[in-house]
């Protein structure tokens, strides 16, 4: 299956192929195919080997095999569940992936996942001034820098306003001199999202990723920390990548924080290896 996740809007998210009967792949293929069809990210669904767990995800770039990312897990789940998974408990699929367990919340139209734990650290000064520098911003448009871990490790710059985020030049950053780098800022009043978000990814051979759920939910994470995430919140992401993407971020009873937003099927059939 094809889908296009976090997009109310067909073909305007970020595109997931999901092999839902992938048992007897080897490594290698699982590479090999996510390579040819060049997505941002292709999972392999199989049998679980955690106990609590519906299923298992092995998730791919076409470069690289990754412990966890977001839009995979959302639409990986849909996927499952089209193809006829039942969960073991009412209302909660549980993936097994890179770090463990994720579980995603399908009791809403849009389903939604637990955000992981997430490190947090500041970043290197060495790092932020690289970094400011080679995306020709200011020192003071930059509010606060973090490194941020949930599987993935992301440099993280929050900037003055989503104005700032969308004008900085992504193709001025290259591999291997920059892995991952995560942009945010807060919107104007008046506009229908909280948050601009950017992943800046040469490392992953694209100049920018379309919509980034884990960066979001690592993003999330650390305003929970700050205090700073008490309601619901509507993120952006994509804009200058041509695409519409909306995730919604959900602060839970318990400490938690769930990332959701829309899945379409977009196509269905059978791969042949």
């Amino acid at each position: 299956m094809t889908c296009d996740v976090f997009s109310a809007k067909p073909l305007k998210g970020n595109g997931l192929a999901v092999v839902v009967d992938g048992d007897s792949l080897s490594d290698k293929q699982m590479q090999d195919f996510a390579r040819w069809i060049n997505l941002a990210e292709t999972t392999f669904l199989s049998a679980p080997t955690i106990s609590e767990a519906d299923y298992k995800a092995k998730i791919f770039t076409p470069a690289r095999e990754l412990p966890f990312a977001g839009h995979p897990t959302l639409g990986s789940c849909v996927a499952w569940l089209d193809a006829g998974g039942k969960p073991q408990k009412d209302g909660l699929v549980v993936q097994e992936c890179g770090i463990g367990t994720v579980e995603v919340d399908i009791t809403s139209q849009e389903p939604a996942f637990r955000a992981p734990v997430t490190e947090v650290s500041l970043l290197d000064l060495p790092d932020q001034q690289r970094i400011v520098q080679a995306l020709g911003l200011e020192e003071c448009d930059v509010l606060n820098a973090v490194e941020l871990v949930n599987g993935p490790v992301w440099k993280v710059l929050e900037l003055t306003s989503a104005s700032c985020v969308l004008n900085v030049d992504a193709s001025r950053v290259t591999w291997p001199e920059f892995q991952a780098i995560g942009l945010f800022g807060r919107a104007n009043n008046g506009s229908e999202t909280d948050f601009e978000v950017r992943m800046l990814a040469p490392s992953s051979g694209m100049a920018e990723d379309p919509i980034t759920g884990s960066l979001i939910a690592a993003i999330a994470e650390w305003l929970r920390v700050q205090g700073r995430l008490t309601d619901k919140i509507a993120v952006s992401q994509g804009v200058m990548a041509g695409r519409c993407g909306r995730a919604f971020v959900s602060p839970g009873q318990d400490g938690s924080v769930w990332v959701g937003g829309g899945v379409k099927t977009i196509t269905d059939g059978t791969l042949y290896l």
